[in-house]
């Protein structure tokens, strides 16, 4: 399994769900989103995951995400033990992937018969860009590829071939600045949900660099936790501080404080592509932040010692960011 590790006894876990019939783009939102989690369908409106600490909290902020656009929905642990078997559910996340896989293998070998053939500079531009693309994909497949599926080396050759030849490219989007509004940041203890991951790492060094130096932090199971005095709640679904819209919480903190800060922008989008999976952003060094954060993650139970080994990967990232040219800042 590539994230995570598992955190229960069953080993699937379902979201059930159903949506209103209006607005129409609700179903294709929820869809796009299911799918960029890498999730099967059982039956109508009933998908899975294999169940770790990621897909938990991918399918709970998707819970939340069905709710506000009127639907309803519930996740559940299972396993199954009559009609459908592992063996079978397993195969179906294996097939699904190998679809993924032919699909830019395909694409790959296009641009290789293109390339084989380009003379002029500008065909040599285009299939540069195609290929940083399909690099990108690739990457976002084999993020979801839980039982690794054995097409990637299908994809992952032509790719190569194309890469060996060309300079790569990158997709990147400015995000859109929102009114500063700055916590209320005294020396808090900030609470977040125990078992931390990309975004509630990130958030965390974000916090006790740029906004509250002598923060201290504070994990717990995260359901229907109540504040006491001077804590404030992160990355929680009650919390002060948390996804808004199709903003991750790193997101939310860097605008709400008022960071207008180029460097800590781009490790925003990195962060908001890996924690939600939608590939808005497609920065060329998300890959990379999403393996080291994973290996983190696996290699490290203790919450304290996540934080500490990922701020260390973050003051890194962000030095580069800080001297890097404004090309890689776009």
């Amino acid at each position: 399994m590539n994230a995570g590790e598992i955190v229960s006894k069953a080993p699937w876990l379902l979201l059930i769900h159903q949506l209103p019939a209006k607005p129409a783009y609700a179903r294709v939102k929820v869809w796009r989103r299911l799918q960029a989690l890498g999730a099967v369908i059982v039956k109508n409106a009933v998908y899975a995951l294999p169940s770790n600490e990621e897909t938990q909290e991918d399918f709970a902020w998707l819970t939340r995400e069905i709710v506000e656009l009127g639907g309803e929905a519930f996740v559940c642990e299972a396993e199954l033990v009559g009609g459908l078997g592992d063996s079978e559910l397993r195969q179906m996340f294996v097939a699904a992937r190998n679809e993924d896989y032919a699909r830019v293998a395909g694409e790959a070998q296009t641009l290789v018969a293109r390339l084989d053939a380009a003379a002029a500079d500008g065909e040599l531009a285009d299939i540069a860009n195609q290929t940083a693309r399909l690099r990108k994909q690739l990457s976002e497949i084999a993020a979801i590829d839980f039982f690794e599926a054995d097409g990637r080396d299908a994809a992952e050759q032509p790719i190569a071939r194309l890469e060996h030849h060309l300079s790569q490219g990158s997709e990147a989007m400015t995000p859109q600045p929102g009114a500063p509004a700055a916590p209320s940041a005294d020396s808090k203890i900030w609470v977040t949900r125990e078992h931390v991951q990309i975004d509630r790492i990130a958030s965390a060094w974000l916090v006790r660099r740029f906004i509250d130096p002598a923060a201290r932090f504070k994990f717990v199971p995260g359901r229907s936790y109540a504040p006491r005095a001077n804590e404030v709640r992160f990355d929680m679904f009650e919390g002060e501080y948390t996804h808004e819209g199709d903003r991750c919480t790193f997101e939310v903190l860097l605008q709400r404080a008022g960071l207008d800060d180029p460097a800590l922008a781009a490790i925003g989008e990195i962060i908001h592509d890996i924690d939600l999976k939608d590939g808005k952003f497609g920065r060329e060094e998300t890959a990379g932040i999403r393996t080291v954060m994973s290996g983190i993650a696996a290699a490290h139970r203790d919450d304290d010692q996540r934080l500490a080994r990922g701020g260390a990967v973050l003051d890194d990232l962000y030095e580069y960011f800080k001297t890097a040219g404004p090309e890689k800042l776009r």
